[in-house]
């Protein structure tokens, strides 16, 4: 019997499963696909709130601190798998919506409440001319430079993650959905896949996303996750081209760059339940964007453009407790956009509900709704 059961194999589930071996525990991952398929792969990897000063303190407080452990988390994948997650810190450059017109876009006081924010949790902030800072944009105008926002590459990470998990004696199992719940006692005595087997712990974790609430079914109790669709376009260019973060307001259109010359841009908020297709309007709207942002960026480059479908949460906060009444099940999502920059936060937290250790922040805002 393992000691504990991840339910889900992407961005949480992996990072969980990696800090409970490190641990010491015994951990099998069962993946409904194919691990790090579906959002964790999809998101663009911006590792900080869009704009941190629009969200709550159970947000920014969980990515600062997650953020504080990814120069450890990602040199220890490298020393351990050799795969370079492209972690580096690329600074955001920040286009505000500012407007002549009273009561419109960014106005003054929305940008002291930003460099309020700014300074209170020790996040640098300036203000610039955009050409200051990339000059291939189509417009020089006042800016906001974020120099210390970091990325990391999304599906290396993922990789990393999953030759981790097996290196330090994980079991992954894809390809094996949960079909059945066995409960006694308030706990779970086993679970039921679509292979046909059936798997027992002592304890489970659900890190399933987008699908965490379907498949707890009854459990789920006052659960509320659902799943948002992203769509994304990428551009190759040369490397170089663009070397930090762009984001353009009202809408918080991005441009990422990667250091080989390819372009993220993007992306879409849709409720779409659970279709994760591509859609025609939403690819042009996407391409004039990033034409008019930076006019390099035709479609004569466009080389990818995918959706993805996001674990959605009210207020973007994810939950990462124990189920209020099984005692051996516990859930680390709804983790919204910010999967990614959580990742090692959240592991360490879940980890450490089971494993009874001391938590290194207050665990009240991410409880269980019961």
């Amino acid at each position: 019997m393992n000691d504990v059961i991840v339910i889900g194999g992407g961005v949480a589930g992996l990072a969980t499963a990696r800090e409970l071996l490190q641990q010491g525990a015994s951990v099998t991952i069962l993946e409904r696909n194919r691990c790090g398929e579906e959002s964790s792969w999809a998101g663009a990897g911006i590792l900080s709130p869009l704009l941190p000063w629009d969200y709550s303190e159970s947000v920014t407080q969980l990515t600062q601190w997650s953020n504080s452990l990814y120069p450890g988390f990602i040199q220890a994948l490298c020393t351990e798998t050799g795969i370079d997650p492209e972690f580096h810190v690329s600074g955001m450059l920040v286009l505000p919506a500012f407007s002549s017109e009273p009561g419109v876009g960014l106005q003054e006081d929305r940008l002291r409440a930003a460099e309020a924010w700014c300074v209170r949790h020790d996040f640098p902030i300036r203000s610039v001319r955009s050409h200051e800072i990339v000059p291939v944009l189509a417009l020089d105008e006042p800016a906001l430079w974020l120099p210390e926002v970091c990325q990391v590459r999304n599906p290396r990470l993922l990789r990393a993650l999953v030759q981790a998990v097996e290196m330090k004696g994980g079991t992954i199992i894809e390809h094996a959905e949960i079909t059945s719940w066995k409960m006694a006692h308030e706990q779970i005595q086993s679970i039921g896949t679509s292979h046909g087997e059936e798997y027992t712990a002592a304890s489970y974790i659900v890190t399933a996303g987008a699908w965490s609430r379907q498949l707890l079914r009854e459990y789920a109790l006052k659960l509320d996750i659902w799943p948002v669709r992203g769509q994304i376009l990428l551009f190759k260019t040369q490397p170089g081209l663009l070397a930090t973060i762009v984001l353009q307001e009202p809408d918080n259109f991005y441009l990422i760059p990667r250091r080989d010359g390819y372009i993220l841009a993007g992306s879409t908020v849709e409720e779409a339940a659970f279709d994760k297709r591509t859609t025609a309007p939403v690819r042009k709207e996407l391409l004039e964007k990033a034409h008019r942002l930076m006019p390099a960026l035709t479609e004569e480059i466009l080389t990818g453009h995918w959706a993805g479908l996001r674990p959605g949460s009210p207020g973007n906060i994810p939950v990462i407790d124990r189920h209020p009444v099984i005692t051996n099940l516990y859930l680390n999502s709804g983790h919204y956009r910010y999967g990614v920059t959580m990742a090692p936060g959240g592991a360490q937290l879940i980890s450490n509900m089971i494993l009874n250790k001391l938590q290194s922040l207050d665990v009240t805002p991410y409880r269980w709704p019961a």
